[in-house]
């Protein structure tokens, strides 16, 4: 396959993503002309943490789960990016390397731009600038959101509210329920959650035991979302009320 029939067939398949929709069909293939095409195998790292950031990427096809590691050596979950979201785009947050670890989940088929072409883009689509700073601003909504939910929630709650992001975000239906569309262990969701293996295993062997999810080996089914939901809720009524009777002056009988 020539590079000519590679961007050819690749308009094709970005041509219906939301980033891509307003642009000519003169202008995607200038674009496109820039891009490589990338196979990543499932479990192979698309970038690492810390290394130079030679490129940005769109993910066409697949799942990748970015990590980070931090000081102390804990690994976290810090996003999933779903088909038609850019990610390693560093050169748009004024960095020079990686900030993560980008791997893929299934197999993925990525395209790939040189790093230094990133301005040039944003110049002749406005509408790429703007897909970033929607990213950007998702991306730090959702770390506020986490760094909220582990500051102030029980750990069910954090499970609960991650399980069901994931199935509105990469959710697929089934006889069964939602499952998420992409292997999942008890392990990345506990790396999600700032917590620990054993306590997720607890968790979700108490929710299989009620009917509200079905597991297995990477796999993961939501067979009651309204039932998750309230369990969410009921979590937090009961840290509402918790923390009103620690604020609320207590009465003193009469003398």
């Amino acid at each position: 396959m020539t590079r000519n029939d590679v961007a050819a067939l690749d308009r094709t398949l970005v041509k219906s993503l939301p980033l891509f929709q307003k642009m000519s069909d003169q202008e995607l293939d200038q674009l496109l002309a820039h891009a490589t095409v990338r196979r990543v195998p499932q479990n192979e790292a698309v970038f690492e943490q810390g290394g130079t950031a030679d490129f940005f990427y769109l993910l066409l096809h697949g799942r990748l789960k970015v990590t980070q590691v931090t000081r102390d050596g804990q690994q976290i979950i810090v996003r999933v990016v779903n088909p038609g979201d850019l990610f390693g785009f560093a050169r748009a947050l004024q960095r020079n390397d990686y900030p993560g670890t980008a791997t893929s989940a299934t197999e993925s088929l990525v395209l790939a731009w040189p790093t230094e072409l990133w301005n040039v883009f944003v110049e002749m689509n406005p509408h790429l600038a703007v897909n970033a700073m929607h990213t950007i601003g998702q991306r730090l909504d959702e770390a506020h959101t986490r760094i909220r939910e582990m500051s102030t929630e029980e750990v069910e709650r954090r499970v609960a509210h991650a399980v069901l992001r994931l199935a509105d975000k990469a959710g697929r239906r089934e006889e069964s329920g939602v499952r998420i569309d992409f292997p999942i262990s008890r392990q990345d969701i506990a790396e999600m959650t700032g917590t620990t293996l054993h306590t997720v295993s607890r968790i979700l062997s108490a929710w299989e035991g009620r009917g509200l999810v079905q597991g297995g080996r990477q796999k993961l089914v939501l067979c009651d979302i309204p039932g998750l939901k309230r369990l969410a809720e009921q979590a937090e009524e009961r840290q509402f009320h918790a923390n009103r009777g620690r604020n609320t002056p207590k009465e003193h009988p009469s003398t």
